[in-house]
C-alpha cells in the first residue's frame, strides 16, 4: 500500500515508512510551531462553542451528553478544515494509502483533571459502538482500518493523559467488532482497570474481546508525549489507549483526530445516521473530503465546502 512515485515535501522517507510497517505508527513529528498552535487554540476555541453551523445539531449531538458532539467539526470550522489538509499531514498520509484520499471522520478528545483514561482497543470497521460498520473495504483487501492523525492542541503527557500504544500490534484483531457494547453512562470515571483508571464512553471495550481470558500486554506500552503543534500517525488498528488525567496541571488535554481512507473505501454505506454512545445523528448534511488526489468512487458522498462556504483544499 502507498505510492512513493507521489512525493510531497513531507513524505515519509523508506526508512520511515519500514518502521511505520513494523511499529504501526509514525512520530510524532511537528505540523505548527508550539506558540502557533496555542494562539490557533485560544482564538478557535471560542468560535467552536458556536454550533450553529454544525453538521450534526440534533439534541442528541448538541446537548454535549454524547461522545458525537466531537465529530466533524472540520465541515463548519475554516481553522479545522485547513488542517486536514495541511501538507505536513497529507503528504504522510499518502505515503501510506496512495495518492487518493478521503478524509472520512474529524473527533476532538478532550479530557480534563481528573478524567480517567481510554480504554485500550482497536478499531477495523468502527462498528464497535454501533454494531454498523462505519467504513468497508474492498473484498480483496486482507485487512480495513483507517490512518488516523492524532495532533495535540495542547500538552499531552503522563499528567494530562497521552497516547499510549503497543507497538506491532496493528496486523492482528484482538477484538471483534460484531459484538454490541452496552452503553451505561454510569461506568464513566468508575472503574480501575488493572491498576488504571479507564473506560470507554460509557461502554467496557472488554466486551468485544475475542478471548475473554486475554490482556493486552501492558508491559510492551510506549507513551506518546506530544508538546502542542505535534501530531502522530497511526494505524486504527494499532492497539491503543490513553492514561487518565491525573490533576496534578488545570490544563485540559486536548487532541484532535483526523480519520484518512483511500476513496476506493465505502464510507458509512447502506445507512443513513450514526447511532451510538448514547445518541443519534442523521448524516444528511455529512460528506467525506477529498483531501489528495482523485475520487472515483461514486457511493460515497462527498464535502467541496464547509457548512460556511470555505472550500476544502485537494492536493
Amino acid at each position: 500500500m502507498g505510492d512513493t512515485t507521489v512525493r510531497g515535501a513531507y513524505s515519509m522517507s523508506p526508512e520511515e515508512l519500514k518502521s511505520f510497517h513494523t511499529q504501526g505508527y509514525f512520530g510524532p513529528f511537528k505540523v505548527y510551531e508550539i506558540d502557533e498552535m496555542r494562539q490557533n487554540w485560544r482564538r478557535e476555541r471560542m468560535r467552536l462553542m458556536d454550533r450553529g453551523n454544525a453538521v450534526y445539531r440534533d439534541d442528541a449531538a448538541s446537548s454535549g451528553n454524547t461522545n458525537i458532539s466531537n465529530y466533524d467539526r472540520h465541515l463548519d470550522s475554516a481553522f479545522l478544515a485547513d488542517h486536514i489538509s495541511r501538507p505536513q499531514i497529507v503528504d504522510r498520509v499518502v505515503s501510506v494509502l496512495g495518492p487518493d484520499v478521503l478524509c472520512w471522520r474529524t473527533e476532538f478528545f478532550p479530557k480534563y483533571p481528573g478524567d480517567e483514561g481510554t480504554d485500550w482497543h482497536q478499531a477495523d470497521t468502527f462498528a464497535n459502538a454501533s454494531g454498523q460498520p462505519q467504513i468497508v473495504w474492498p473484498e480483496a483487501e486482507e485487512f480495513g482500518g483507517t490512518i488516523t492523525v492524532w495532533t495535540a492542541f495542547t500538552e499531552a503527557n503522563e499528567d494530562t493523559g497521552c497516547l499510549q500504544f503497543i507497538p506491532g500490534t496493528h496486523e492482528t484483531m484482538f477484538y471483534d467488532e460484531t459484538k454490541r457494547m452496552h452503553y451505561d453512562p454510569s461506568k464513566i470515571n468508575q472503574e480501575d482497570k488493572d491498576g488504571v483508571r479507564r473506560g470507554f464512553f460509557g461502554y467496557d471495550y472488554r466486551d468485544l474481546q475475542i478471548d475473554p481470558a486475554w490482556k493486552p500486554d501492558e508491559s510492551k506500552a510506549v507513551s506518546m508525549v506530544m508538546r502542542p503543534g505535534e501530531a502522530i500517525l497511526f494505524w486504527s488498528t494499532l492497539m491503543h489507549a490513553s492514561l487518565p488525567h491525573n490533576g496534578r496541571t488545570e490544563e485540559m488535554r486536548l487532541g484532535f483526530a483526523s480519520r484518512y481512507v483511500p476513496t476506493k473505501v465505502d464510507v458509512y454505506p447502506d445507512t443513513d445516521e450514526i447511532e451510538e454512545y448514547g445518541g443519534r445523528v442523521s448524516l444528511d448534511r455529512y460528506g467525506a473530503v477529498l483531501v489528495a488526489g482523485q475520487n472515483g468512487n461514486p457511493r460515497n458522498r462527498i464535502a467541496t465546502a464547509t457548512t460556511t462556504g470555505h472550500a476544502f483544499t485537494t492536493r
